[in-house]
């Protein structure tokens, strides 16, 4: 008899253990919510995670029931379990974007061979070159009037229009010319200054930008420059630039301000050092002198330079040359 009553009350306190854990693990899910989203632990690993800092979302466990133990806890190693957590959640991620975007209307294009050498470029120079832009304004005031003047002049005699292009074009060269090492690239542990000006100009093609070169800039009148740029930018749309059109280039210029850019940040071309950007020509107010106000046709300029060759002070000076050249396209034609 004294067996028997051993025996029941050996299994009631059996039976109390066990109705004391499964009440400690509902009171975790009870707390924390659902037990497939929050991590059942025992106090103690709790104890311990809090006074670790740990997140027990991240800590595993051998137990059966799922539930972390303290010995779980001191044995997390955090870099392992991040990196493995962070792969998980990694790929959650994804399968949730694509669960959404299968749910609405896509369409997958695959990128054509020139869009993937585009981003590939872009990127490389980013990643290799100490890449920074100054920036300035140009008043184009006098380059409008001229244009305006001579316009049906120059296109009667050369048949092609006056653009903007052979202006910047002839600026570049000038303020080139001054400050060579804009027109310089890496080697190695060398700097090539080149002697020769072949300028790249930006146009916009339908499968992306392309840069073709005006050859021997320095050496060609106005009209030259505007009749070699309007057959690039031809030869572009149609598809049909030669790679030679393409090789070479010593400084590029590109000109977003034909789709309305105000302000932009080039990037380079690499391998070459300096890209200058032109931009929208609009009227702003401006400063004449202390007393008087007055409209002018502004356009930002920007150039994006390498600075491992070229110093702040040298990118100011020719982009300052560049808007001095503009605003007096006398000074132009003599320099350029």
């Amino acid at each position: 008899m004294q067996i028997t009553i051993q025996a029941e009350q050996q299994k009631n306190k059996e039976t109390a253990s066990l109705q004391g854990t499964s009440n400690s693990i509902k009171d975790d899910v009870e707390k924390n919510g659902d037990s497939q989203q929050r991590t059942i632990a025992s106090p103690a690993a709790r104890k311990m995670a809090r006074e670790k800092g740990l997140n027990l979302n991240l800590v595993s466990t051998n137990d059966p029931l799922g539930r972390i133990r303290i010995q779980d806890v001191s044995s997390y190693q955090p870099e392992k379990t991040s990196n493995h957590s962070t792969a998980k959640i990694e790929k959650m991620n994804q399968q949730v974007n694509n669960s959404e975007a299968a749910s609405k209307p896509i369409i997958r294009e695959h990128m054509s061979r020139r869009r993937q050498i585009i981003a590939k470029r872009l990127v490389e120079v980013q990643q290799t070159a100490a890449m920074l832009t100054t920036f300035n304004e140009v008043d184009m005031t006098a380059i409008l009037e001229l244009r305006k003047r001579r316009k049906d002049k120059f296109f009667e005699e050369h048949d092609v229009r006056l653009g903007f292009m052979s202006f910047f074009t002839k600026a570049a060269v000038a303020a080139l010319k001054k400050y060579p090492y804009i027109n310089a690239e890496i080697q190695g542990d060398e700097l090539l200054i080149k002697k020769f000006y072949d300028i790249g100009i930006a146009v916009a093609a339908e499968e992306g930008l392309v840069v073709p070169v005006v050859k021997e800039a320095d050496r060609k009148s106005f009209a030259e420059i505007e009749l070699d740029i309007l057959h690039l930018a031809e030869k572009a749309k149609m598809n049909k630039l030669a790679l030679s059109d393409l090789q070479g280039g010593t400084f590029t210029i590109t000109n977003g301000g034909v789709f309305g850019s105000l302000l932009s940040t080039p990037i380079l071309n690499g391998p070459q050092v300096g890209i200058l950007g032109m931009h929208k020509i609009q009227l702003r107010p401006v400063a004449i002198d202390k007393e008087r106000m007055e409209n002018r046709s502004m356009m930002y300029v920007a150039l994006s330079y390498d600075h491992r060759i070229v110093d702040g002070k040298e990118a100011v000076s020719f982009l300052s040359k560049i808007k001095e050249l503009l605003e007096d396209p006398e000074t132009l034609l003599l320099e350029g």
